[in-house]
C-alpha cells in the first residue's frame, strides 16, 4: 500500500471511530494485565464475562495470590485453556510483588518477563494503559495487514514491524485498536463484508465478496 493510501486508509477508520478503545474490561493496569492474558485464543466478551465478579474484588497481585489458583480457575473455567491460565496469573502475580513491590512494570523487557506474557501483551498493556505507540498483533491485526495489503509480512513480528515503520501520525496510538476491530467485525476470517468497508478501494484483496443479497442462491 503507498503511503499516501496508508493515510487514507487509517483516515477514514478514524473518522468513523475518532477514539477506539480496547473492549477488555479492566480497574487498572493489574487487572488489565490479566485479561489479557487470559484473552489468548479466547474472546474478550467470554474474558469479560468471567472476569467481573472476579475484578469486583480482586484488583492486585495480593489479593490475587489470596485468592489462589483454586479461587482464580473457579471464576474463569468457561475461558479457554483456563488452568494454564490460572496457573500463569497467581505465578506473575507472585512475580510482581517480589520483585517489582506489587506493581506492574512499565517496561516492555520486564513485562515480558512475567509468566504468560509475550510481546504482544505486552505491548496491549503499554498502549492501553500508558498510551505508548505499541502495535500489537492478534490474529485480527494479522489477518487485516495483510489481507488488506497495509503491512505483508509472513510473521507477527513482520507484521508488526512494517506497522510501526510506515504507520503515520497521528493515527500510531490507536492504529491497533482500529485494526482488531476493523478485523472483528467487517475484515471477518471467513468471509470480508467488502460491500460495507470504509477503505475498499484501498484494499488490495480480490476478488471482493458481495452482499449476501446478491450471491446466487445456488451456491449461498
Amino acid at each position: 500500500m503507498k503511503k499516501a493510501d496508508i493515510f487514507e486508509f487509517y483516515r477514514r477508520l478514524a473518522e468513523l471511530n475518532p477514539s477506539p478503545e480496547t473492549e477488555l474490561e479492566s480497574v487498572n493496569i493489574y487487572t488489565l494485565l490479566v485479561a489479557v492474558v487470559l484473552s489468548a485464543q479466547s474472546t474478550d466478551a467470554g474474558v469479560n464475562k468471567a472476569t467481573r465478579a472476579l475484578f469486583a474484588t480482586v484488583r492486585d497481585p495480593q489479593a490475587m495470590v489470596e485468592l489462589g489458583e483454586a479461587g482464580l480457575k473457579s471464576h474463569i473455567k468457561t475461558i479457554g485453556l483456563f488452568n494454564t491460565k490460572a496457573r500463569n496469573v497467581i505465578a506473575l502475580s507472585h512475580l510482581l510483588i517480589d520483585k517489582f513491590g506489587g506493581e506492574v512494570p512499565t517496561d516492555r523487557d520486564a513485562l515480558e518477563t512475567l509468566p504468560g506474557v509475550g510481546r504482544k501483551t505486552a505491548n496491549v498493556v503499554l498502549n492501553v494503559a500508558l498510551g505508548a505507540e505499541t502495535f500489537p498483533v492478534d490474529t485480527h491485526v494479522f489477518r487485516v495487514a495483510n489481507r488488506t495489503g497495509l503491512a505483508k509480512g509472513k510473521t507477527v513480528m513482520a507484521v508488526e514491524t512494517i506497522l510501526e515503520r510506515q504507520t503515520p501520525q497521528p493515527f500510531r496510538t490507536h492504529a491497533h485498536h482500529w485494526l482488531i476491530l476493523h478485523g472483528r467485525y467487517t475484515c471477518k476470517a471467513r468471509t470480508p463484508e467488502c460491500w460495507r468497508c470504509p477503505v475498499i478501494d484501498l484494499c488490495a484483496f480480490r476478488p471482493k465478496s458481495l452482499p449476501p443479497a446478491k450471491i446466487p442462491a445456488s451456491i449461498r
